[in-house]
Order: C-alpha cells, then structure tokens, then sequence
C-alpha cells in the first residue's frame, strides 16, 4: 500500500472528525456523521497497522480513534459517582437477590454450632477425645489462650491479619463454590466445628459467658460475612448443575460476576468486622457495651441488606457490573 496516497484520500475525512469531536453539540445529521467517520477511522487505523506501520500516522490516528470513542459511546461517569452506585445499588441488591441461599447456610451453620457446643459441654468423653485436661485448662482459665488470643500483639497489626484471614475464608466460599459447592460446605462445617468446639470447651469450665463476651461483638457481622460468601458460592455452584434457560456459558458469567460484586462489598464489611475484633473486643469495657456494639453494628447491615437491597432489586438492579463493563452477549434460543 502507498501510504502517502491512503493519507491524502483520507486526510479530510480525518479533519472533519477532528472537528466533530471538539464540538460540544451536534446535530442528528452531524451525530450520525460522527459515528460514521469514527468506524472508517477506526478501520484506517487498522489497516495501518497492518500494512504500514508509520509511527507517527499510527500515534496521530490513534488519538483520534480514542477521541472518537468517547465522543460516540459518551462522558464516563465520575469515579465517586460509580462508588456510590456500587454501594448503594449493585453490592446490596446482590446480597439481598442472594438471600434465598444464605439465609439457610447461616441457620444451618448456627444449629450445627449449637448442637456442637451443648455436646461438648455435657459430654466428658468427647471433650478428651478432643484434648486433654490440661490442654483444656490452658485454654479456658482465665487469660488462657482464647481469651489472650485478642490481645496478643498490637492491634492495628491484628486488624491486618484478622481481616486478610477472613477475607480469604469468604473468597475460598466464593470463587471456589464452582466445584459444585463441595469446598464452601466444607468451609462451612470447619467453621461450625470450630466455633461449636470452642462454646463448648469453655462452657464445660463455666465460662461460656466469658467466650460469647469475646465472640459477639466482632461475630456477628464476620459470621454474616462468611454465610453470604458461602450462599453465594452455593449458588455459583448450583449454576453449573442448573443453568436455567440460558446456556451454561451465559448463567456462569452472570452469576460470576455477581460474585465479583460480592467479594468486593464483603472485604469491606470484613474490615469492619476486624476492626471491631482488633479495637472493641480486647478493649475493658462491660461485655454489654461490647456486645451491645456488636449487635448495632449487625443491624445496621442487615437493614441495609434489607431496605437499600431489596428496593434496588424491585428496580431492576441484578447485582452485576455496569453493563458497560460485562460486554456483548450473542442472543439465545428461548
């Protein structure tokens, strides 16, 4: 190709695309004449590249194909306008369209707990299968190791790798619910088992009270955390046995990127949690006020889950990204 002929064929197609993009108002004919001449630029750029690649022209063209661009496809929203919508539209109606799943994991997980930590505390045979006496001491005598577990090491330094450890039990829940589910059950159990084995250790020596003072304030809303991680992990994984009427390929990418919305409100929420884990906790205030921290904390969210949530999903908001971001979707047989 002579690169100097296509220049001169071109040139004033260039020019008046140019112009066309320093205008601040057009009209439906100059409209039109914009798109049309950003795809032939776009299509010249192309070719360019292919067949002459002249630094100069290609940095000139390419310029004005990003000028273009965004002239046809329009201003993009201002960052804090996209935070806002996030926060207010997509991570929310996301938790609240996903409650049909994390709602039953939780109430699951919490009866599991609790048959746990009424087993343990009333059976002796099994709490030294699980340890031995002294061990057992150790642990639940006053300052023993679940007690100075919250206040070993600066705090701030706890935050940090209280948050990180939860941050990755919620993606594990998450992105790894596309094997079927089969890893964010045994998440779950694990954490259950934990938790249910800890209530009762420390309520066979008297001092469960002691141990739900420490667990509540930070618990409730990490707990909540984990079963919306897991809910909608399960949910991922379930999309793979049932996709509905749309192609596996199509209801995977949707639900995926549902879950990318997720995992980014929950690190949020998880930070919070470990703050209050790393700053309240440890802290010497009356267990009640601690507690009672706790629990405001955890109806905040849930009211938000539950008003700002459900009212964006009666709108029309599915929890996914911008429809911008997704890309195109080939049209399916119904």
């Amino acid at each position: 190709m002579d690169l100097d002929v296509f220049v001169a064929a071109h040139t004033a197609e260039w020019t008046r695309l140019s112009e066309l993009v320093r205008r601040r108002r057009l009209s439906g004919a100059e409209a039109d004449e914009l798109v049309a001449l950003y795809q032939r630029a776009a299509t010249h750029l192309s070719v360019i590249r292919s067949t002459a690649p002249d630094p100069a022209l290609l940095a000139r063209l390419s310029g004005l194909v990003a000028r273009g661009r965004s002239a046809v496809a329009g201003s993009h929203s201002p960052a804090w306008r996209e935070v806002a919508m996030f926060f207010t539209r997509r991570f929310p109606a996301a938790v609240y369209l996903n409650r049909r799943w994390w709602l039953p994991a939780a109430l699951l997980s919490l009866a599991v707990m609790a048959v746990l930590g009424v087993w343990v505390t009333h059976d002796p045979q099994v709490r030294s299968s699980l340890i031995s006496p002294d061990e057992l001491k150790a642990m639940t005598a006053p300052g023993g190791r679940y007690e100075s577990y919250y206040s070993n090491g600066p705090a701030a330094g706890f935050a940090a790798k209280v948050w990180t450890n939860n941050a990755w039990v919620a993606a594990t829940c998450l992105f790894l619910g596309i094997a079927l589910g089969l890893p964010v059950i045994s998440a779950l159990w694990l954490n259950s088992l934990n938790v249910g084995v800890a209530i009762g250790l420390m309520s066979s020596a008297g001092r469960g009270d002691v141990l739900l003072g420490l667990l509540l304030p930070h618990g409730l809303l990490e707990l909540t955390a984990v079963f919306i991680a897991a809910g909608t992990g399960l949910k991922l994984g379930w999309t793979v046995v049932d996709p509905g009427r749309r192609s596996r390929t199509a209801a995977l990418a949707e639900q995926g990127r549902s879950v990318v919305v997720i995992a980014l409100g929950l690190a949020c929420v998880l930070l919070v949690s470990g703050v209050i884990e790393a700053f309240v906790t440890p802290s010497g205030w009356p267990t009640w006020l601690r507690i009672s921290l706790g629990a405001l904390v955890e109806v905040l969210f849930l009211t938000y889950v539950f008003t700002l949530g459900r009212r964006a999903a009666r709108e029309g908001e599915v929890g996914d990204l911008d429809p911008t971001l997704t890309g195109d979707a080939l049209p399916e047989a119904g």
